[in-house]
């Protein structure tokens, strides 16, 4: 594959991923560069301070982006190009150019498949309790025939799966019914090209093209709250498509009743389906998820202690804990580095503070306790028995792990220690847990319980 084609299935990518405002103020405008060196890919934009912003939120996302294309590249370039010579990129390139999904692509014409994410399949989901329903429904209604119900309802915070499962249906069921027709948008596209065929008095085209479709899919229904004209046409929509029958997926940020801002009979209707809620991914699945993002990086290797690190820590959003795990090997594949606890911290230190729960010397004091069957008094005490000592060494070395108290600090709640028995303390830990089976599995089952 050349730059070029890899060029036109990145945009695509990013459009999906960024959303549609996102992509068109700062990412449709870049041009892919010709050059003559496979390893470098040169991509312009036409002012330095977009340029600046593409840089420093999206350098490392186009290299993960290209790398999956092109495994021989090495290097993105992101310049700054004058608008004439962006302009000339451009018209030198319509292949690259019209493969940008442009504002009307967004809906799918009769016969076309609707322009869905390839890493968003059902085999790429990681199941567990928080998502199951979720997932089980959204396989249901994927399946050929007539739908068991519909409208499903998929809500949830955001990163969490919700687009995932809405473009693994869109899959699933394009590859079940072959000559189906479907359209995936957000909402605000909706909102868009409604307003639009309102002002150039095309509605009935509009209509025609949404409700002639096999399966409709919306997602970030939240958008249009308070959007009168277009929640009423929503809502004949939504009324058609249950009056035949026909597949309707929606997503958004909560419940249907929950919504701010939309009309009570549109949540009614949208309540009728099935409604499928997905929880905040626990740390396993949080952990699995990453083990299963994995596989998807040939050649990447990241130690489990690393992994268990951003499972522990992040625990927000899935898309934040995937884009953290990009963005390490990332930085380690670029630099040559290997990945450690240390590399890890230091490559993603904002985000792993940001997530991470005040955990207190106190509280990790009471688990360790717990879990050797000592009194935690004997945790501060003088005593150095090896069945006293040990532990007191793990739970020191837990307080610097996750607390951001100093090693004095430290010293002083386990019985006014010096700071350099604290030392001591860690450095021996990390030499045990390096050699040591039940020493390392007592501390990941330590980490993992009270990052929790």
């Amino acid at each position: 594959m050349d730059q070029a084609k890899a060029w036109t299935r990145v945009r695509g990518n990013l459009r999906l991923s960024a959303g549609q405002r996102l992509f068109d103020q700062w990412l449709k405008p870049i041009v892919l560069i010709p050059g003559e060196d496979a390893e470098t890919v040169r991509l312009g934009l036409p002012s330095a301070f977009m340029t600046n912003w593409v840089k420093n939120h999206y350098a490392d996302r186009l290299m993960m982006e290209f790398r999956a294309q092109l495994p021989g590249v090495r290097t993105v370039s992101i310049e700054t190009v004058d608008a004439r010579a962006t302009r000339e990129l451009a018209a030198a390139a319509p292949v690259v150019a019209a493969a940008a999904p442009a504002a009307p692509s967004a809906l799918a014409g009769a016969g076309e498949r609707p322009n869905l994410d390839s890493r968003f399949t059902f085999d790429r989901f990681v199941v567990d309790t928080s998502n199951r329903l979720a997932f089980n429904a959204a396989k249901a209604l994927a399946e050929p025939g007539k739908p068991r119900f519909s409208p499903l309802y998929l809500h949830s915070n955001t990163g969490q799966g919700k687009t995932h499962l809405m473009h693994a249906i869109g899959h699933a069921f394009m590859e079940a019914c072959p000559d189906a027709t479907a359209i995936y948008m957000p909402a605000e596209r909706f909102m868009f090209e409604f307003v639009r065929a309102v002002r150039e008095r095309d509605t009935y085209a509009f209509k025609a093209r949404l409700r002639g479709v096999d399966l409709l899919m919306i997602d970030d229904l939240q958008f249009i709250a308070g959007k009168e004209s277009t929640q009423e046409e929503f809502f004949h929509t939504v009324d058609e498509f249950m009056r035949e029958g026909k597949r309707l997926v929606i997503a958004a940020d909560r419940s249907p009743l929950a919504l701010e801002g939309i009309e009570a009979r549109l949540a009614s209707r949208l309540g009728s389906g099935l409604a499928a809620d997905i929880k905040p991914a626990e740390l396993g699945l949080r952990r699995a998820i990453l083990d299963r993002k994995l596989e998807d990086m040939p050649g990447a290797t990241v130690p489990s202690d690393v992994l268990d690190l951003l499972a522990g820590r992040i625990s927000s959003s899935v898309r934040e804990l995937e884009g953290a795990l990009n963005r390490l090997v990332a930085y380690a594949q670029l630099n040559n580095e290997i990945v450690t606890i240390a590399f890890a911290e230091s490559v993603l230190g904002e985000a792993l503070r940001g997530s991470q729960r005040r955990v207190t010397i106190d509280e990790i004091q009471k688990a360790v306790s717990s879990h050797f069957d000592v009194k935690q008094l004997d945790l501060v005490s003088q005593r150095r028995a090896v069945a006293i000592a040990r532990p007191r060494q793990i739970a020191m070395y837990l307080a610097k792990r996750l607390t951001t108290r100093s090693l004095p600090e430290i010293g002083r709640k386990f019985g006014n220690r010096d700071h350099s028995t604290v030392i001591h303390a860690v450095r021996r830990i990390e030499e045990l847990r390096g050699t040591d089976s039940e020493i390392d599995g007592a501390v990941r089952s330590l980490m993992r319980q009270l990052e929790a």
